[in-house]
């Protein structure tokens, strides 16, 4: 788990963050093998129950059924509140069969669909999440694929393009959980929790640093007791602050993924950690590749050594990253200082990484 504590631009302390930082999970390497059964497993949105179900007859009133879009039939029934409209949905009324027809619908996939119809018809409800528990935690690579690319892929109604760092970082400078809050309520043209109601907040959290940038995908095993992932970012001045953590033990074994011209032979010493720094100007967007970064780790009982952060070149951009040992269960302050070219100040901002 990580969290930003601080940050501080040449000698001038910023208001402290106290928001928690929710850890990337595993890439889709690892899951992979899984990403067919969840999607398989996800229950659909109301609007694809609707249009693959109810819009046969609530799509033009047949059979005196309320059509979608009439306000003044809709607000009648929206007064009984979801759990009266459910009821009648699940035991069937007058011409509605049990089910709207469909017994492979669950609960939850019907009061979707019933708050979509009452959405479409001027109402303002907001859509269940699913009561069933996922079977794993979708990575933000996942959910992205699966669910984001359909807007932002080719930035529809302004969405800001994946990968787009001049889009991205202005929203950044509000904070990842705003981002987050904002993502689950849903704003302009993009429906709740993008339009899959079963996205937990960590998985929305995980897309949205995945769509920052897509190239720096943080790995971990799942379930290693001396391996965990996460990152977090930091907007100091006009520098934006993406920061990560890669067990060595996941860049020792997925040497494809992590070769080692780029992240150097790990350690052989137990409890070896790679903190990873990428940068990017959050006026321009432009990711800054000539910085001078050092970083320290502490516990509650001591401070470790200062290294530099050695460039590192990943899909032909630039980070920077270097290994410190970070055995043990506490919580770790990692100190970021960044110098970057022409500028006389030291960037400061500090990071809390506890291991899952």
């Amino acid at each position: 788990m990580l969290r930003q504590v601080s940050s501080r631009s040449g000698a001038t302390w910023n208001a402290t963050v106290t928001r928690v930082a929710i850890p990337l999970s595993a890439s889709l390497l690892l899951w992979a093998a899984s990403g067919d059964n969840l999607a398989q497993k996800t229950e659909r949105s109301g609007k694809e129950v609707v249009d693959s179900v109810c819009f046969a007859c609530h799509g033009a009133g047949v059979g005196g059924a309320p059509r979608i879009g009439d306000k003044k039939a809709w607000s009648k029934l929206a007064s009984r509140g979801l759990t009266g409209l459910s009821q009648s949905a699940l035991n069937g009324i007058r011409n509605m069969p049990p089910h709207g027809g469909n017994l492979a619908l669950t609960n939850t996939e019907i009061e979707r669909a019933i708050t979509y119809m009452v959405n479409q018809s001027g109402g303002h409800w907001t859509e269940p999440v699913s009561r069933a528990t996922p079977t794993a935690q979708r990575s933000g690579d996942q959910v992205v694929r699966a669910q984001c690319v359909k807007c932002h892929e080719t930035g529809v109604d302004g969405a800001p393009r994946i990968g787009d760092t001049t889009a991205w970082v202005p929203r950044l400078k509000q904070g990842v959980d705003t981002l987050v809050r904002s993502a689950i309520n849903g704003h302009g043209g993009m429906p709740p929790r993008g339009g899959l109601a079963n996205l937990t907040d960590r998985e929305i959290r995980d897309a949205i640093v995945y769509m920052f940038n897509p190239v720096m995908v943080v790995t971990g095993r799942r379930g290693a007791a001396s391996s965990a992932t996460g990152q977090d970012f930091a907007v100091v001045g006009n520098t934006a602050v993406y920061f990560g953590v890669i067990a060595a033990e996941t860049i020792r074994t997925h040497s494809k993924e992590y070769p080692r011209e780029s992240y150097g032979s790990p350690p052989s010493a137990p409890a070896q950690y790679y903190i990873t720094v990428a940068l990017f100007d959050s006026i321009s967007g432009q990711r800054i590749d000539d910085a001078g970064v050092r970083a320290r780790v502490a516990t509650a009982a001591a401070s470790g050594p200062e290294k530099a952060l050695q460039p590192l070149t990943i899909a032909g951009s630039r980070s920077y990253g270097n290994y410190f040992a970070m055995g043990g269960t506490g919580t770790y302050k990692v100190t970021v200082l960044i110098r970057r070219t022409g500028s006389p100040d030291t960037i400061q901002t500090q990071f809390e990484y506890t291991h899952q």
